[in-house]
C-alpha cells in the first residue's frame, strides 16, 4: 500500500437540481485564477458533468463510479490522477446518500468514506430560513462518518446569508463556507440524458468566469482550502501495466458532437496497453482515419445528427467495411446504434452503418436504466464466455434487435435480460462500461488489435 499527500474535498447536495455542477465549475476556475493547480472527479458514471470540469481545468475530468470500480480501483485512479496538483475536487452524484436502489451503496457517500474525503454541502437556501439548519444537520447526522464538515448556500442573496449565518453554525456544527446568489444567466440547459454537453455552449468559458468572479466574492477560498488540506494522507494500491507490443497500434475512436461519451481513464488504458487513439469524425469526415486496426465507437446523441450521419455515406460505407471485414470494434449506446441499419423518426427513416440488422428509434420514456451485472454468454471480442463485468444503462431509445451476447441482470436483483452483439471482432450493445472495471476487457481487446494489424501486415 502506497500513500501520499492529497489535499481533497467533495461538493455534494441533498439532491440533483440544487446547481453542483455550475458552482463546481465556478469553483474550479476560481481556484486556478488563484495559481492552484486542480484534479476534478466525478461520482457516479455521468459522463457529462466530466466534459464541463474538462473545459473548465483544461484536463480531463475523470470518473469514478464504485459499483463499476471497486474501492481499490477507484483509489488508485485518484491517486494516479491527483499526484501532482495542489487540491482534487470531487463533485458528488444525485443525493449524497443516493446509492443503489434503498441502500448507500455507490453513492457519493460511499465514495467520500472510501477517499476518506472531507464533504461540503450545497444547499438550496432559495424559499427556506432556519429549516436549512434542520437539512444540514440531518445530512451530517445522517451517517457517524458522513464527512461533512462544511456548506455552501446557492440561491441565497447576501443579506440573507450574513443574517443566518450564526445560527446555523451553532445548531448544526457545521461552518458555512459562503454562498451562491440566483445567476439566471449562468444557467445549462438539459435534454434527455441530462446537461447538454459543455461543447455546445458557445459562451461557456465566459459562463465560467463569471462564476468564477461571483465563487471569488461570495465563498471563502481559503477556508475551503483548509478543509481540503486537513484531509488525511491518501492510501492507495499501484497497478503497473506492460504495453501489448513493441510498437503502438492505431485505433480510430469516434470524438465529435454526436460521439463524446467516453471515461477518460478507459482510453488512458488503452492507450497504455499499446493503443494510438486517432480521433475521427462520423459526422464531418469522409472517411476512417487510414492505417488504423481497431476502431471505438462511443455513446453520446447520434439522433440529433441523424441527417448528418446519414449523408455521410463515404463514412458509413468505411466503417460497414471495417467491421464486416474483420477490424477489432467495441461500441456502446450511441455507437451501437450507428452501427444498425436504420434509425426512425417518426415518418422519416434514415440509414446508417448496417453492420448489425435492425433499427433504432427514440422511445417516450427510458428503456433502459440503471446499474447491471454483464456475463458473457459467448467467446467474443472482449473476454471468452462466462466472462463478467459491472456497468450501466441509461437510454432513451430501443432498437429492433438489442443483442443475444451477454445476459444483464439487473445489480438490484429484479430482472435480467439478454444484450449486445458480440463475436470473435465486435462488441456492440447498449450498455456502457468502464474497461477498468476489468482490465482483460481491454487486453483481450487490444490483443485483437495487435493480431488484426499482424494478419494486415502479413499479406
Amino acid at each position: 500500500m502506497a500513500e501520499m499527500k492529497l489535499p481533497r474535498l467533495m461538493i455534494s447536495a441533498p439532491g440533483s437540481g440544487t446547481g453542483k455542477t455550475t458552482l463546481v465549475c465556478g469553483l474550479l476556475k476560481a481556484l486556478m485564477n488563484k495559481g492552484l493547480s486542480v484534479a476534478a472527479f466525478k461520482s457516479g458514471p455521468d459522463y457529462i458533468d466530466p466534459m464541463f470540469h474538462s473545459r473548465v481545468i483544461g484536463a480531463k475530468s475523470r470518473n469514478l463510479d464504485l459499483f463499476m470500480l471497486g474501492e481499490d480501483t477507484a483509489r488508485m485512479l485518484v491517486a494516479k490522477n491527483a499526484a501532482h496538483v495542489d487540491v482534487a475536487v470531487f463533485e458528488g452524484a444525485m443525493g449524497f446518500y443516493d446509492g443503489m436502489g434503498k441502500t448507500t451503496e455507490a453513492s457519493a457517500y460511499a465514495l467520500a468514506c472510501a477517499c476518506d474525503t472531507p464533504v461540503v454541502l450545497v444547499v438550496n437556501g432559495k424559499g427556506a430560513a432556519l429549516s436549512i439548519a434542520a437539512m444540514i444537520k440531518g445530512f451530517k447526522d445522517f451517517r457517524k462518518d458522513s464527512h461533512i464538515v462544511g456548506a455552501i448556500l446557492n440561491n441565497v442573496n447576501p443579506m440573507s446569508y450574513l443574517f443566518y449565518k450564526d445560527v446555523i453554525e451553532q445548531e448544526t456544527g457545521v461552518k458555512l463556507l459562503g454562498y451562491f446568489p440566483v445567476m439566471t444567466d449562468c444557467n445549462f440547459e438539459s435534454r434527455h440524458l441530462g446537461l447538454v454537453t459543455a461543447e455546445e455552449i458557445g459562451d461557456l468559458q465566459q459562463i465560467v468566469e463569471r462564476l468564477a468572479a461571483q465563487a471569488a466574492k461570495s465563498i471563502d477560498l481559503d477556508a475551503l482550502l483548509e478543509v481540503a488540506q486537513a484531509s488525511a494522507p491518501f492510501e492507495y494500491q499501484p497497478v503497473c501495466l506492460e504495453q501489448l507490443g513493441q510498437e503502438k497500434v492505431r485505433v480510430a475512436i469516434a470524438e465529435d458532437k454526436a460521439f463524446c461519451f467516453y471515461y477518460q481513464d478507459a482510453l488512458d488504458l488503452l492507450s497504455e496497453l499499446g493503443a494510438e487513439l486517432v480521433p475521427f469524425s462520423p459526422v464531418n469526415d469522409a472517411h476512417l482515419p487510414e492505417n488504423c486496426h481497431g476502431l471505438v465507437l462511443g455513446g453520446g446523441y447520434p439522433e440529433l445528427y441523424a441527417e448528418q450521419l446519414a449523408n455521410n455515406e463515404s463514412m458509413l460505407a468505411d466503417v460497414k467495411a471495417a467491421v464486416t471485414g474483420g477490424m477489432p470494434c467495441f461500441a456502446e449506446c450511441g455507437g451501437f446504434m450507428y452501427l444498425l441499419e436504420r434509425y426512425r423518426e417518426g415518418e422519416k427513416v434514415y440509414n446508417w452503418v448496417g453492420a448489425i440488422e435492425g433499427e433504432t428509434a427514440l422511445t417516450k420514456k427510458l428503456t433502459r436504466f440503471g446499474y447491471v451485472h454483464l456475463t458473457a454468454q459467448e467467446d467474443n471480442v472482449l473476454c471468452a464466455a462466462g466472462g463478467k463485468i459491472n456497468g450501466h444503462e441509461f437510454h432513451y431509445s430501443d432498437s429492433t434487435n438489442n443483442g443475444h451476447s451477454f445476459v444483464a441482470a439487473k445489480a438490484s436483483g429484479r430482472g435480467s435480460w439478454e444484450c449486445a452483439t458480440a463475436n470473435a471482432t465486435m462488441y456492440a450493445g447498449y450498455p456502457h462500461i468502464h474497461l477498468w472495471g476489468n482490465v482483460d476487457f481491454a487486453r483481450s481487446f487490444m490483443q485483437h488489435c495487435y493480431e488484426h494489424a499482424a494478419q494486415k501486415s502479413n499479406k
